[in-house]
Order: C-alpha cells, then structure tokens, then sequence
C-alpha cells in the first residue's frame, strides 16, 4: 500500500488527461499542519505545488490551464481530507524551454517517474 495514495492519485490522473512532457508534485501539506483547519485533519497529504508542461496548454490562458487541472483533479478536490489547496505552474513546452533558458529551471522530473 502507498504511503502516498493522493499524491499518486494526482499523477495518475493528470497522466491520462493531460499527457505532461514534464510533471513535478511536490506536497506542501507540512507547511499548513499548524493551520486552525488544519488541526483536526488526518490527512498527510492536503496541499500540494504541481508543475505540469503539456502540449494540452497550447492556445489557451493561464485560467482555462487551471480549469483543465481543476476539472482532472475534481473527485480529489471533492473527498473530505482531500486536497485543501493547489498551487499550479502550467506551461506549454516553449513555455517551459523559455524558463529554462531564463535561468528558472526547475529540478525536472519526467511524467511517469
């Protein structure tokens, strides 16, 4: 059994709707343990960063990028000790070789690792 079964939830899922060059989860949830609604929460795993670079982002705005993370991610979002928060970085792949080239790199892991 995973020790991360929401974190593995989120992967899988943005895996199939999105089929990212390049998917970056990174669980924030010990940075908000300490948070009133937070207390009483059982959960390990509430609060998330995701990186995401797909060919899916392509022609469309920032909002519409969420919207299509959000909508992925809605059983997710819905579960009681399910995800609190998202933080999210959506980016096409001329988007993410323009950060790169920029010098904002990030530690790259490739979807599916």
């Amino acid at each position: 059994m995973s020790t991360t079964p929401m974190e593995d939830a989120i992967r899988e899922k943005l895996q199939q709707t999105l089929h990212p060059s390049t998917l970056i989860i990174r669980n924030d949830s010990k940075l908000h343990a300490h948070h009133a609604p937070m207390r009483d929460n059982t959960s390990t795993e509430t609060h998330f960063h995701i990186t995401v670079t797909s060919p899916s982002f392509a022609a469309k705005t920032q909002a519409a990028r969420h919207r299509m993370v959000y909508a992925a991610l809605k059983e997710e979002l819905a579960r009681e000790g399910g995800i609190h928060a998202l933080q999210l970085k959506t980016r096409t792949a001329e988007e993410e070789a323009r950060d790169q080239e920029r010098g904002t790199k990030e530690k790259e892991v490739e979807a599916g690792e």
